[in-house]
């Protein structure tokens, strides 16, 4: 088996580890699985189908969240600092942006 050696800076470093937490990884799990996405065999782009997973399930949650907006403010209000709750326990929200 070969090291690659990477240096980042501090703020990537970060980002990486809660992504690693966020995915119950090893940050060297995490970069391992990462770098095998990007060296796809098949030589696709490894954001492509990801990309197109995302906007769907945002379009779904967009139109889930105005209908509930619709019927219940409060409880589209409640319905959304619950999951940022959750996403921020599982690293998936940069604190800094959480201010």
């Amino acid at each position: 088996m070969h090291r690659i050696s990477v240096r980042v800076d501090d703020t990537l470093y970060r980002r990486l580890q809660r992504r690693a937490y966020g995915a119950n990884l090893t940050l060297s799990e995490f970069v391992r699985q990462v770098l095998g996405e990007a060296a796809d065999p098949h030589g696709r782009y490894i954001y492509s189908s990801q990309d197109e997973v995302l906007a769907t399930s945002i379009q779904i949650l967009t139109l889930l969240a105005t209908s509930i907006g619709a019927r219940s403010p409060e409880l589209l209000e409640r319905g959304m600092l619950d999951a940022r709750a959750i996403l921020g326990e599982r690293g998936l929200l940069d604190p800094e942006q959480d201010r």
